[in-house]
């Protein structure tokens, strides 16, 4: 695409098929493992159309070029390996659980040393930065739904030699593209909205600099990492409704936090679309969007936090997020789950279903919590 379109317009249309007639209107999965010698393809595991057309659309969502992979966590795994042995990361100390047990787990390999941060204070991570091989941030942070000013990061990372890692799985392309802030490489656990229908496992990978798209490339190649084709058609074709399903959603999650503030029985709720929230300007200046996932806090009564989220009837009491339907769980029931996230938080997954429906199940639920 030649002209500078909206994200919205295009996340329909963009790694489409050639229109010529008779084409298909959009690329369809190819069942093969094995292709005949003689193209650039040589074999499933070196590429497939499926995937090219999902890397296509995330590429030009989020300026650069994409890479599909079989999980979230095999996207960050091949994007820790570029960090040489014994070299040094940058993390934050809020963040996906699974990417920070692995950095622990690489840790007490000796593998690599990690320093844990406050995504949050821009001149602390600046600090830390000095002498890091990898930066990785994650904005909005999950759960604490911290905010991250990524243009200042990105910068003092690189001035600091470091490669910069967005998670962006939070903000999804249409709300933050990353790599236009200065961010090296961006990931995604697609299994959340980018398929959004609680039906698949898929990780992705988007950098503007090809050099570091071949180191990754050799990684999900040489480790295995790679996608099934019918995945990475259902992602793709999860991802062509994002614009609708994501203005649903976070229109409902505005509505709850607003309305959540107000219940006697929270005593915090982390929005970034709230005006008192301490990420609210510098997710202003950022996004064109909050997102569509609050926590809330319930006093630090850990055990009204858990009967909330098993005396819920439309909210799903499940660990993902992003699809269609909202979930919402107790983090800290994950002993993984970083001890400085409160025992009382409830992550919400706000989904499409109508706001009203959401809020007077929430109420309920709070109502018996006691």
């Amino acid at each position: 695409m030649t002209r500078d379109l909206d994200p919205s317009t295009v996340v329909v249309h963009a790694g489409r098929p050639e229109r010529v007639p008779d084409a298909p209107v959009g690329e369809s999965p190819v069942f093969s493992s094995t292709y005949v010698a003689g193209g650039d393809r040589g074999y499933g595991r070196f590429g497939n159309d499926a995937w090219t057309a999902l890397e296509e659309t995330l590429g030009q969502l989020e300026g650069g070029r994409g890479l599909a992979f079989a999980s979230g966590m095999a996207a960050a795994a091949a994007i820790m390996d570029l960090v040489p042995v014994g070299g040094r990361v940058v993390a934050p100390e809020h963040a996906y659980s699974g990417v920070l047990a692995l950095l622990d787990q690489q840790t007490a390999t000796g593998r690599l040393t990690v320093e844990r941060v406050n995504v949050a204070d821009t001149e602390g991570v600046a600090r830390a930065v000095a002498g890091a091989d990898l930066l990785w941030i994650e904005s909005p942070t999950n759960p604490a739904m911290e905010v991250a000013d990524i243009p200042a990061l990105a910068a003092a990372g690189h001035t600091a030699g470091a490669t910069v890692v967005v998670d962006n799985t939070f903000a999804t392309p249409l709300l933050q593209q990353p790599l236009r802030l200065g961010a090296d490489v961006v990931m995604h656990s697609a299994t959340k909205f980018i398929a959004g229908h609680s039906d698949v496992i898929l990780g992705a990978v988007v950098t503007a600099d090809d050099e570091l798209r071949s180191a990754i490339e050799l990684r999900r190649r040489s480790l295995g990492a790679i996608p099934g084709s019918m995945d990475a058609w259902l992602a793709l074709r999860g991802l062509r409704t994002l614009a609708l399903r994501l203005e649903r959603a976070q229109s409902n999650a505005a509505f709850l936090a607003e309305r959540l503030l107000q219940h006697p029985k929270v005593s915090r709720v982390r929005y970034p679309g709230l005006p008192d929230d301490p990420g609210h300007d510098r997710a202003a200046a950022q996004m064109s969007g909050f997102g569509a996932i609050l926590s809330v806090e319930l006093g630090g009564d850990a055990a009204a936090a858990q009967k909330v989220c098993e005396s819920t009837e439309l909210w799903v009491h499940a660990t993902s997020l992003g699809g269609v339907e909202s979930m919402l769980e107790r983090r800290r029931r994950w002993p993984i789950e970083v001890p400085t996230i409160p025992e009382d938080l409830i992550r919400l997954s706000v989904g499409i279903e109508h706001p009203d429906d959401l809020w007077s199940d929430l109420e309920q639920a709070l109502s018996s919590s006691t």
